[in-house]
């Protein structure tokens, strides 16, 4: 039973240990390699365009291929949405699908892990990322995808922040210090919050669409920053549709990304409703 209290631990004890030393040191180091290097706006376009494909990647391979199977694609682009996913330094796709499938089943619910209705703002945001309770994967949550040799091998701890380890040096060797910092240690870090806003300000704020039996809501301006995945209440009422707007005003970017991968061939049968 999973459940997003952080049983016998103060919340301090779980937000600062050993094994959430890197975690922070990454916040840490981003903002001193900035203040080291200087700020430029070429380091900001580098952060954003970093910080804009990983999301691509996390919302059209990790959420709406891996978590929910809005769409199919050949075992080769599988994997190439799997490695490259694994730049973004938030495990690999078996453990994101199984905690992501976990967390639709018991939306809000006690045993939901990142539900601030249960463990208010700060845990729904990061503390439940940083609880080591959850290191492991839950294969049989994610079975269909754990029959694949190679995402089982990508699952091992020694392989999950290898892609991003080669990312991280490949920005290093071809934008030096500043490419470095800018492109991999910024980007991830706002990477990350960008992403664990869904979790905790999702669930708290912006309007509902849709009478569903969690706290999900649509947020315009996350909808912006994550291409989509602001369209939240949308994406709980039907999550099995790789479209998440409903409304002309509801621009899911990752959606007609979807769609143009679909006409190139790379992806078919996109669920649309």
């Amino acid at each position: 039973m999973k459940s997003c209290r952080a049983t016998g631990r103060s919340r301090l004890q779980v937000y600062f240990n050993y094994g959430t030393i890197p975690f922070w040191s990454m916040h840490v180091a981003a903002l001193l390699g900035v203040i080291w290097c200087g700020f430029s706006w070429s380091g900001v376009m580098l952060a954003a365009g970093m910080y804009y494909a990983r999301m691509l990647l996390l919302s059209a391979g990790y959420h709406r291929y891996f978590s929910h199977r809005t769409y199919k694609t050949s075992r080769a682009f599988q994997l190439v949405l799997a490695v490259l996913g694994q730049t973004c330094t938030q495990k690999d796709a078996l453990w994101w699908a199984a905690n992501h499938r976990w967390h639709h089943r018991h939306s809000d619910g006690p045993e939901d892990l990142h539900s601030p209705r249960a463990g208010g703002f700060w845990w729904s945001h990061l503390g439940w990322f940083l609880d080591g309770r959850w290191k492991t994967t839950d294969l049989a949550a994610a079975a269909d995808l754990a029959r694949y040799p190679e995402l089982r091998w990508l699952n091992r701890p020694s392989m999950q922040l290898m892609p991003a380890y080669v990312a991280a040096a490949l920005l290093f060797i071809l934008g030096g210090l500043p490419g470095f910092v800018w492109g991999a240690l910024v980007s991830t870090v706002v990477l990350w919050h960008g992403t664990f806003t869904i979790n905790s300000i999702s669930h708290l704020y912006g309007y509902r669409r849709f009478q569903t039996r969690d706290d999900s809501r649509n947020n315009p301006w996350l909808t912006l920053v994550t291409l989509g995945e602001g369209l939240h209440n949308n994406h709980h009422y039907s999550p099995g549709s790789a479209n998440f707007g409903r409304r002309w005003f509801e621009l899911d970017v990752t959606y007609q990304l979807l769609r143009l991968w679909e006409a190139l061939g790379l992806i078919w049968d996109l669920r649309r409703v």
